[in-house]
Formats: C-alpha cells, sequence, structure tokens
C-alpha cells in the first residue's frame, strides 16, 4: 500500500485546481470521483484534471470504491470535497444530499476503519451555508437568528427578515465565525454541518488533525458551465457574451462573498502544509459582501450587456446575506483572498472562450 494523498471529489472544480497546485514530485494524488453527469455531462475524465493524478471513478458511498482505493493507496492526507452542493435543490431532492454528504463521509471512515489506515491530516471542505441566515441586528442593537425564509414570505416581496422586536430596519452582523454560531436554513446545509460533526467525532478518537474550511461562494475557471444550481457568475458570463439582459432574483441586493478558485485552493494548500495540532475550522472568504445586482452590472458592463433587470423573482433556500471573516485564516495561516472580483470574473470569461463555453 503506498502512501498518497486522497482527495474525494477530485475531479470536480476545486480538486482539480488543487491537484495542480499540490503538483507533481510529492505523494501521488489520487482522485476519487463518480463524474456525476450534472457535473460531468459526458462522464469522462476532465481535461481540468491534471494527468499526473491517479483518477478513481467510483462513489464514496459505496464499500467497493474504498475497498478499491485502500487496497492500493494509504492516504497520508485525506482531502473529502466529495458532496452535493445545490442548496435550493436539497430541499427537494433532501436524501440525495443526505446519502451522499453523510453517509459517503460515514462510509469513507468505516472503510479507514476497516483497512486499519489512519490519515495524518483530514481536510474537509464545508460551506458558508452551515450559517444559515447568519446573525442580523435590529435598529435597537438586539442581534437575532432568523428562521428560514419561507415560500410565503419570499413571494411577499419581504426579503430582508424581520427583527423579532418589531418592524424595522435590520441590517446583517458582519463576518461569521468569531462570533456568529452556525444555524443553517437548508438541508445542504444541515448536511454539511452533520460532515464537521461527524469528522470531528471520529478525528477526535483518533487522533487525527481535522482542518475544516467552510468555503464562501466559490467561482473561477474550470466550474462547471452546465450545473443549474451552482456558477451563478459563469451563467451570467455566458448569458451577457449573448448580449442578453441578465435577470436578478429579488430585489438584487442579496449578498454574497465571492471567492476567486485560485484564493481557495491556496488556503487549502496552506492547512495542508501545515496540520493542526487537533481541530481547527476556518473561514475562507474575501470578508466583503458584493450584492448579485453589483455582481450583474459588473458582468454586463464588461460584455456592453443590457443593465440587468430586477425581476423580484425568488429561489426557495436561498439565503439573504452571506461574507466570511478573514482574520483566522490569516492569522494562523498567513492566506488572504487576493484575486478582486473584476479580474476573477475577466479570467472565466477568457477561460470560457478559450474552452468552447461561451
Amino acid at each position: 500500500m503506498d502512501k498518497a494523498i486522497v482527495v474525494t471529489g477530485g475531479a470536480g472544480f476545486i480538486g482539480s485546481a488543487l491537484a495542480h497546485r499540490l503538483g507533481v514530485g510529492g505523494l501521488p494524488i489520487i482522485a476519487v470521483d463518480n463524474l456525476h453527469p450534472q457535473i460531468h455531462p459526458d462522464r469522462k475524465r476532465p481535461d481540468s484534471l491534471p494527468e499526473f493524478a491517479v483518477l478513481v471513478k467510483g462513489d464514496v458511498t459505496e464499500a467497493k470504491t474504498w475497498n478499491e482505493v485502500l487496497a492500493h493507496w494509504r492516504p497520508e492526507i485525506l482531502v473529502h470535497l466529495a458532496a452535493e452542493t445545490g442548496t435550493g435543490q436539497s430541499l427537494t431532492e433532501a436524501s440525495r444530499h443526505a446519502n451522499v454528504n453523510v453517509v459517503g463521509t460515514t462510509a469513507m471512515l468505516d472503510a479507514l476503519t476497516r483497512h486499519g489506515v489512519k490519515p495524518r491530516h483530514v481536510v474537509l471542505a464545508s460551506s458558508r451555508a452551515v450559517y444559515g441566515e447568519g446573525a442580523w441586528c435590529s435598529e435597537s442593537g438586539a442581534v437575532f437568528y432568523p428562521p428560514p425564509r419561507s415560500h410565503a414570505v419570499l413571494a411577499s416581496g419581504q426579503w430582508d427578515p424581520l427583527p423579532p422586536d418589531g418592524n424595522g430596519k435590520v441590517t446583517p452582523k458582519m463576518h461569521s465565525g468569531r462570533d456568529v454560531f452556525p444555524a443553517p436554513t437548508s438541508v445542504y446545509g444541515a448536511t454539511k454541518l452533520a460532515q464537521e460533526h461527524i469528522l470531528g467525532a471520529w478525528c477526535g478518537a483518533m487522533q487525527v488533525p481535522l482542518s475544516i474550511f467552510r468555503l464562501q461562494n466559490v467561482y473561477g475557471p474550470g466550474q462547471s458551465p452546465y450545473n443549474a444550481y451552482t456558477g451563478i457568475i459563469t451563467l451570467f458570463i455566458r448569458q451577457a457574451r449573448k448580449g442578453l439582459q441578465l435577470e436578478i432574483y429579488e430585489d438584487g441586493e442579496i449578498g454574497r462573498d465571492f471567492v476567486f478558485i485560485d484564493d481557495v485552493v491556496e488556503a487549502i494548500a496552506a492547512g495542508i502544509a501545515k496540520p493542526p495540532m487537533d481541530r481547527r475550522l476556518l473561514d475562507v472568504g474575501h470578508g466583503v459582501s458584493t450584492t448579485i445586482r453589483e455582481a450583474a452590472t459588473v458582468i454586463a458592463s464588461h460584455h456592453a450587456a443590457p443593465l440587468p433587470k430586477v425581476t423580484g423573482k425568488f429561489r426557495d433556500g436561498d439565503v439573504r446575506w452571506a461574507v466570511a471573516d478573514p482574520e483566522p485564516l490569516a492569522d494562523q495561516l498567513g492566506v488572504r483572498a487576493k484575486v478582486p472580483f473584476e479580474e476573477g470574473v475577466r479570467r472565466v470569461a477568457e477561460w470560457l472562450v478559450e474552452k468552447g463555453h461561451a
């Protein structure tokens, strides 16, 4: 059994980029991926996965996949990226999300135990979705955690949550992580938090260092242009290049912390290079929230498309606002997000043209 870095979901957007970053000359990189058609419509090995990475086509929920992997390789470092990621989709396909995200994680741990394997370091790509709507402040200064925005509330055009102490203006409490605790409002978010708890329990008992990275909205070259449930930046660029007017949901003031793929990979790579003593939990984002209106306007302007149109449409399961606390990542690993949104959008557009997706 050869030592290796095993990356679940390794043929995906983040996994492929991470493989390039970890490079040649170190431990072999083993990418475990089922090549789901929602991401890989042709079910073939993606060009984005470097040739030196070994691809094992298999499902993380199945014991036979892990038996095949662990018969040949001993994961010194185990990076767990495999997950179903559609926030809104998880409300209507809850079992699918729970099976991959929760059962896939426990199946992986059972296989490690069955084969007598204990990694030196486990890394989990978690999500900003674990925070749900996060913490908000009322005009009186009271901090509250809003419940999920129901279909009826959204249909009425009530976009911001209402404070518990009456009607009035509310503002999102900046920065998750430091003083905002998880309160998922989607099935997807709940399954990602479950992953954190499951790995925390197992790694704690087995004395395996665990790094958890809660990723904000990741975008960049290599993100699937075919997945309707992720990649709003890619979708907007493709539409704007055709001269279409971009349609933005709610009132356009949905806030997201868009973080470029290179910055995410750099954070994970830094975490791998500097493992914790026990458990480490870090947010990965710019620490600045960009509204969907602002993002769409930048993209439309770049491609000389019409100004975006606010539609009042909405998607069940979406949160209103999200932004990371970047300071702990900078303090502990010396990493900050560097790629400005405008530059990141330009790089995505160039990649889409180069690959014939635009």
